[in-house]
């Protein structure tokens, strides 16, 4: 059965990176690496200069360092990224209502009902696309356009730098066919592992598996394999949760120094849960510990959480209560990074006429206002509450937790 939708994936190349080497003429065509330096910091973004001597996403920075040497080290800049990231939706909402972000630097967007009204081919709207987007940032982005949306990611990513690749409904089965089944959403090293046992390897292999002969625990990967996925593009699907974390330049024990840095992050969710007019009624915090795993350049995490009486949007409340979680004398020390996070996540209006949160009097409110002045006028640096003022140096940009940030 024909699903007659048209799904483009549209994700940015080296995003962070290319912002970088776009503003700094000195840096185009050199290896340049976003993210923390040497020796505790962490690849968030790598040019494609630099990924050709295989540094990637996620890698410890001191490796990257020993594959490319010539490599630029950036600290990297949210606040920049993020107004680039608004840039691009923007010209995204120029084709489609319905986009869903991911991130900050990719999003589905579902053409199906705009075909008509932009006119052309689904290949010819994602030409437009690619050009609309450099018009507007000079940046490029990567295309990857199918009936459903695991299907149109999976074409961008093996479509870039600067692809365009369309799937038709005829031949979603042919595309995916000769993939490894790590392709597949759902699919970690664990379940690969349990499927290679089974004698399969590619995406084709399980797909061929006949119906009554397919285990229930393999029935939902079955059904991806054949290039079959109800899931709809969520226009602004709401937010899950809104975090910070970062990793520190050495290790830190002192728990008094931890919760000043807990104090920060808690302020910085608070502000982005007080402009999107929502509130949080979990607290969770995350520590990532010295104690080195298997894997190399992977250390082991840990959290807590704490659900709140009432919902909140006050950074003081979610730092009180991410402090209380540090202090319960369960978590590791000395640790290599600590972040916390609003879950629980609901609209502010649909609180109002609630019972008021015992922890957030007016004087808070009026007092979280003054400061969302300030840094909307002067930056989130300018100013930070008495017990926010850390000394603990960072080895990674913070990171912001959050889908479509």
């Amino acid at each position: 059965m024909s699903s007659g939708r048209v799904i483009l994936h549209a994700d940015m190349d080296a995003f962070y990176a290319s912002v970088e080497q776009r503003d700094r003429p000195e840096l185009r065509g050199r290896p340049v690496v976003v993210g923390g330096s040497p020796p505790r910091g962490v690849v968030s973004a790598a040019s494609y200069e630099a990924r050709r001597y295989g540094v990637h996403s996620a890698m410890p920075s001191i490796q990257a360092q020993k594959l490319c040497p010539e490599a630029v080290f950036l600290p990297g800049d949210m606040k920049r990224y993020g107004r680039e990231s608004r840039r691009i939706r923007d010209v995204f909402d120029e084709f489609s209502p319905d986009v869903e972000p991911l991130s900050l630097d990719e999003a589905f967007i579902d053409v199906t009902r705009s075909m008509r009204a932009l006119g052309g081919t689904p290949l010819e709207i994602g030409r437009r696309l690619k050009a609309r987007v450099r018009e507007q940032t000079d940046l490029v982005v990567s295309v990857g356009i199918a009936p459903v949306k695991m299907v149109a990611k999976i074409a961008s990513d093996l479509s870039k730098p600067d692809g365009l690749l369309e799937v038709p409904e005829d031949g979603v089965r042919e595309f995916l066919g000769p993939l490894p089944l790590s392709r597949l959403w759902g699919v970690g090293a664990v379940t690969f592992e349990r499927l290679q046992r089974r004698g399969l390897a590619t995406i084709g292999d399980l797909a061929a598996i006949e119906e009554h002969r397919v285990p229930p625990e393999l029935e939902a990967l079955w059904t991806l394999a054949r290039g079959l996925d109800a899931r709809h593009v969520e226009p602004d699907r709401d937010a899950r949760s809104y975090g910070e974390e970062n990793t520190f330049a050495e290790d830190v024990a002192d728990v008094e120094r931890l919760c000043d840095v807990i104090g920060q992050h808690a302020e910085a969710v608070a502000r982005r849960l007080r402009r999107d007019g929502v509130v949080g009624g979990v607290v969770r915090l995350k520590v990532k510990s010295t104690e080195k795993l298997a894997q190399p350049g992977k250390y082991r995490s840990y959290s807590r959480q704490a659900t709140l009486p009432t919902p909140t949007d006050d950074g003081a409340t979610l730092a009180r209560v991410a402090c209380l979680l540090m202090r319960r004398g369960d978590l590791p020390l000395p640790v290599r990074l600590v972040g916390v996070t609003a879950a629980g996540i609901r609209s502010a209006d649909r609180a109002r006429g609630e019972q008021l949160s015992i922890f957030v009097p007016p004087r808070h409110r009026e007092l979280n206002a003054a400061l969302d002045r300030i840094a909307d006028r002067f930056g989130s640096e300018a100013i930070h509450r008495g017990a926010g003022a850390s000394n603990a140096r960072k080895a990674s940009l913070t990171s912001q937790i959050k889908r479509g940030e």
